[in-house]
């Protein structure tokens, strides 16, 4: 339908038509030229606009999810989000994946057929690497994986996979399986290569190691709940308020991380020519006394006072005094028993 325009457009049209402003010519071509999008009537869109972004939605809930529990169970910092929700063939999808990939097919359980999630090599390794204590670095060497690093990717990707349950709960309750894992796009089939597919992209980033995962949902798998993948429904299923299982699950990942506990000694200060005569065998006076407590740091913080020792022949720190400062309850009581 054409649109209606009113009486204040219309007069300043008029207004610069007579002006000379517009050009009646330039206004007769842009009549006749007609704006055409192409279409592929072999391969016609079988997801709207608004699927494509509930999936946005659920796989940003996701990536929440997996920030919260690799930075608890690899010990490091941990970011990932959506890049792009794209509608692809099956054939496209296998076509971009690198050789070696970490290609997970999970069972979409209660749905029929299976997904496909695709962990890039870098990540791989570098979930690996913090898992055996490393750091995490970048490995440049392009191989497959070992049975021992098979083993724990694949222990890894179940607990990931389980993360997927809860951003599909308003949709439906999903209990994902992983079937197998291939190391090779060339032995993963799950369906005919024009089949469309829903192709999520997540760019992630472990310390320093970038990264992507790809997860591919099959148009045939979830086309019984595509009635369920709109905003109006997603947004209608929400709750308010957190629930009990995701309290536990995040306190359960908080108590999982791990705090830096150091010992302060003491400290002074010396000159330059005083740094540079330093041998082994000199003594360094401190200012702290043998008779007060030390300072002890949680992270960068002044956390407790305590006094040093040894247990089992082990060097270690008897906790003697909470530092309160900057807790305002504690102040509050303090101050109420003052007066």
């Amino acid at each position: 339908m054409a649109e209606i325009m009113s009486q204040n457009e219309i007069d300043s049209l008029l207004n610069a038509l007579s002006s000379g402003e517009v050009d009646v010519e330039e206004i007769k071509n842009e009549v006749d030229e007609k704006k055409v999008i192409a279409y592929d009537f072999r391969s016609p869109k079988k997801l709207a606009k608004d699927q494509l972004k509930t999936l946005q939605i659920i796989h940003d809930n996701f990536c929440r999810g997996l920030n919260t529990f690799l930075a608890g169970y690899l010990r490091s910092y941990v970011h990932s989000e959506v890049l792009s929700v794209e509608e692809l063939s099956y054939y496209e999808f296998s076509n971009s994946i690198a050789n070696p990939s970490v290609l997970s097919i999970i069972d979409f359980n209660p749905l029929e057929g299976q997904i496909v999630m695709d962990l890039s090599p870098a990540v791989g390794f570098s979930f690996i690497d913090r898992i055996l204590g490393g750091k995490g670095k970048l490995f440049d060497e392009k191989r497959t994986f070992t049975e021992i690093e098979s083993s724990l990717i694949r222990k890894l990707i179940k607990q990931i996979m389980d993360l997927l349950v809860d951003p599909w709960a308003n949709v439906i309750e999903l209990s994902p399986k992983l079937d197998k894992i291939e190391y090779n796009s060339q032995f993963v089939q799950i369906i005919s290569p024009n089949e469309t597919v829903a192709l999520i992209t997540l760019a992630i980033k472990i310390g320093d190691v970038e990264g992507m995962i790809n997860i591919c949902i099959p148009h045939i798998v979830i086309e019984p709940i595509l009635g369920k993948l709109s905003t109006k429904f997603w947004f209608s299923k929400i709750s308010k308020e957190i629930t009990k299982n995701e309290k536990d699950s995040l306190k359960k990942n908080l108590e999982k991380g791990k705090l830096k506990v150091s010992a302060i000694l003491g400290k002074t200060e010396i000159t330059v020519k005083e740094f540079i005569g330093l041998q082994v065998g000199d003594v360094i006076k401190l200012d702290n006394l043998t008779k007060n407590p030390i300072e002890i740091l949680v992270g960068e913080r002044n956390k407790y006072y305590g006094f040093p020792g040894t247990k089992k022949n082990k060097l270690a720190i008897k906790i003697t005094e909470i530092d309160r400062e900057g807790d305002e309850n504690y102040e509050r009581n303090a101050f109420a028993r003052r007066n």
